[in-house]
């Protein structure tokens, strides 16, 4: 869904830049650079979604949406404040006065996509519909791997490794059975919150709410109401007639908690009541609710881990483990690169009717060889960012040149060959030696030690091999 924004920031500059990226995905953007600018203009204007910095001279975010809230209509717009760690407080404020979400500064390209998208789903909730994006997930499997494009009724996802094709089988048999928990584990940006929502949708078309909670997002301070929900009259500045929690909204549907290991021990002891009672307490209330939830979890963090340290209780995690799942990350299947770019290419194309419809086999060698530690939405956000700022029909390896850099500063950790065609330099200086060392001490552990099989490998004598190593040492 395209969504009319007003955007306010008393900064031009970077106002400017947060405008053009949400215009290129295709939302309509007015900038205000004052609180007094945004209110002239939603009396005129009809807008989905109000995003405000909070430190701004005259009039603050927090104190904008305070003033927006007795304006008419103001329901139907959705708030979101920018603020900064250390203004943690005028943030929690904005969520009790109302705000959809917050995000923090230096703002995070990933979360206000992931953000804006939640903010269109729910204005389409508004209006009395469902939005058609978030209904069943579509699979593209090897067979298909030649097929790209994006179906209006559906999210989308290329399976192309047999260990991903064993994550999904797993999760539609999961999606037939509601009554287990279910425990993602991966790394961040392995696609997550994809799996959970494949098992909560599976391969039909259902209306049942999936509700999703970022645990590291909010202060723990908040956080009990914001799952709970709480009762009027429970605190001051809440909202006089209470307000109900995530347990309730994902009533009969899926909760699903994202980065759960963040979760306080006090409250890990309160979700496990609900998992194994199916009821619980708002904030501040005398009653017991009876709830259908299923619950899915995820966390980039291996939980049996924090189990053994003591900043997980060992009863959630068995309870969770019932239904566990692994996302290998990207880079222990590197045969999923080049068809994930291409489908990505094809899909942000389309989108944004742009010309792009190859890759480069250059370009295609260096994003095979990069270690991608934000696995696959790092990939998408790379293949996204040259589609939106070029004008071309390939990807070039030009395109890819951070990449390149990077994988530079991080050493030789791929593995595969260097090649003759497949081989780049810095544009400014690079240290020989140390590239030189770091292939001999790969070399040497691919052999276990032995310095007679690592010198006939690396095709040079074992005097030269003794005398190599010896200044790696003396240079310690």
């Amino acid at each position: 869904m395209n969504m009319n924004i007003l955007l306010v920031d008393d900064e031009k500059r970077s106002r400017s830049h947060v405008a053009q990226f949400l215009r290129k995905l295709g939302h309509n953007v007015v900038e205000a650079s004052d609180g007094e600018e945004a209110l002239e203009l939603i009396t005129k204007q009809n807008f989905n979604l109000l995003l405000t910095d909070n430190r701004m001279p005259h009039m603050s975010g927090l104190e904008l949406l305070q003033k927006l809230s007795h304006l008419p209509n103001a329901g139907k717009i959705d708030k979101i404040l920018f603020t900064a760690y250390a203004d943690m407080d005028s943030s929690i404020g904005a969520i009790r006065a109302g705000a959809f979400d917050y995000l923090l500064k230096p703002l995070d390209i990933d979360e206000l996509v992931k953000t804006t998208e939640r903010v269109a789903q729910h204005q389409v909730e508004i209006r009395g519909k469902i939005i058609k994006k978030e209904l069943p997930v579509k699979i593209t499997t090897p067979t298909e791997a030649n097929t790209y494009h994006v179906s209006s009724d559906s999210s989308k996802v290329g399976v192309f490794s047999p260990s991903m094709e064993q994550v999904f089988s797993l999760a539609l048999k999961l999606y037939y059975n509601r009554s287990i928990p279910v425990l993602i584990e991966g790394e961040t940006g392995t696609g997550k919150e994809l799996v959970a929502r494949y098992i909560h949708y599976g391969n039909e078309n259902n209306n049942l709410p999936f509700i999703a909670l970022n645990c590291a997002a909010l202060a723990s301070s908040i956080f009990e109401s914001e799952l709970f929900g709480y009762e009027a009259g429970t605190f001051s500045g809440g909202l006089p007639q209470g307000k109900k929690g995530k347990l309730d909204m994902a009533r009969g549907g899926t909760l699903f908690l994202d980065e759960v290991s963040e979760l306080p021990l006090d409250l890990q002891a309160k979700l496990l009541r609900v998992l194994q009672e199916k009821e619980f307490y708002r904030v501040g209330g005398l009653n017991l609710i009876n709830t259908d939830v299923r619950i899915i979890c995820a966390s980039n963090q291996p939980l049996k881990n924090m189990v053994k340290q003591g900043s997980f209780r060992k009863d959630l995690y068995y309870r969770l483990n019932m239904g566990h799942m692994y996302i290998p990350p990207l880079r222990k299947q590197p045969e999923s690169i080049i068809p994930l770019a291409r489908m990505f290419m094809m899909e942000i194309t389309e989108q944004a009717n742009r010309r792009f419809n190859k890759i480069d086999p250059r370009a295609a060698s260096i994003l095979e060889a990069y270690h991608w530690p934000g696995n696959v939405r790092e990939l998408r956000n790379t293949i996204e960012w040259i589609v939106l700022m070029n004008d071309d029909t390939t990807i070039q390896p030009q395109y890819l040149d951070k990449l390149r850099l990077k994988s530079l500063e991080n050493g030789l950790e791929t593995d595969r060959p260097i090649l003759p065609d497949d081989f780049f330099l810095p544009p400014e200086s690079m240290h020989l030696d140390k590239i030189s060392n770091d292939i001999i001490l790969r070399a040497l552990k691919m052999h276990n030690g032995n310095k007679t099989a690592t010198a006939r490998y690396l095709g040079i004598s074992r005097s030269t091999l003794y005398y190599r190593l010896q200044l790696m040492e003396d240079s310690k």
